[in-house]
């Protein structure tokens, strides 16, 4: 499957029409994409067919005022809101900053080391951090969030994490964690205190039963998991119950052609339902086009 560059491509750099180590981004209902330009400590909007970029946060070097940011790692549009939320991973802050034109942001969760997060239909931010290897879930405002994933500080048994870096959340509370440095999903039971293993054995590897440093997942609802699988350069699918997964993109060698994949870290869908994945190592963004589900 051949991809399309719809951002950056040119090189690691701080030009408009450049990126420097993207990591997670999203895309709204217009097919804008958001982009959490980690090494440049920025945002970047990125309209379609664009051939530049717009910075719609941050850029003014790398700091902990309310106009700057110490490397962002992630980016969600919350479009009820009209604002993007913000993991500014040094500063350990999430930051909202408003999409009409605001030149600074306003912390509204402190003291998360946060690499990845995601919002619930509630509005419910569930956080990745990074340090204390533990997700928690997170009503804006609330100056204490809920542990929903371990807290059990760093190790590899079911009831411990060793560095998440992403969250999906389903339709009945259950949290699915990327455990980076487990090489491993685990999906946990909204109330319960262990996780299951549902993706990877927990050893790196390059076979379809193991991951290699995983990143960004999505989940639909019949549990069927895509996992950036970073150190395996691929995209692959994890279905239910599964013993292994499908490479969906990538897989063959780590390579900057369009048709393959160079450490990819972050993965979004379009309201078409086209995969979007960011590369760490070529410094861009990719389009597939899909023709029926990417879960299927």
């Amino acid at each position: 499957m051949d991809g399309v560059i719809v951002a950056g491509g040119n090189g690691s750099g701080n030009a408009f029409n450049q990126l420097s180590y993207p990591l997670g981004f999203s895309v709204d209902e217009a097919g804008t994409l958001y982009i959490a330009d980690w090494n440049n400590s920025r945002i970047v909007e990125w309209k379609q067919e664009a051939k530049f970029g717009t910075v719609v946060a941050g850029d003014n070097g790398r700091g902990d005022r309310n106009d700057q940011f110490h490397y962002v790692t992630d980016v969600i549009v919350d479009k009820n809101r009209n604002c993007l939320y913000i993991c500014d991973l040094e500063n350990k802050r999430i930051v909202e900053w408003s999409r009409r034109g605001a030149t600074s942001g306003k912390t509204i969760i402190k003291g998360a080391m946060c690499y990845g997060f995601t919002m619930d239909e509630d509005g419910f931010l569930y956080i990745c951090d990074f340090e204390r290897h533990e997700v928690r879930k997170w009503k804006i405002g609330d100056t204490q969030g809920t542990l929903v994933a371990g807290g059990k500080g760093m190790g590899d048994e079911l009831d411990q994490l060793n560095c998440p870096v992403s969250v999906a959340v389903d339709q009945n509370y259950s949290v699915y964690v990327s455990d980076q440095r487990n090489h491993r999903v685990v999906k946990w039971i909204a109330c319960m205190d262990r996780g299951k293993l549902v993706a990877g054995d927990g050893k790196v590897g390059k076979t379809l039963s193991q991951l290699w440093n995983p990143q960004k997942i999505l989940v639909d609802q019949f549990g069927t998991i895509i996992i950036a699988d970073s150190g395996n350069n691929r995209v692959i699918r994890w279905k239910k119950d599964a013993k292994e997964g499908t490479i969906v993109v990538g897989g063959r060698r780590k390579d900057s052609e369009e048709h393959q994949l160079d450490s990819p870290i972050g993965l979004s869908l379009d309201s078409n339902g086209n995969l979007y994945v960011s590369e760490w190592q070529s410094h861009r963004v990719q389009k597939f086009e899909i023709d029926n589900s990417i879960f299927s």
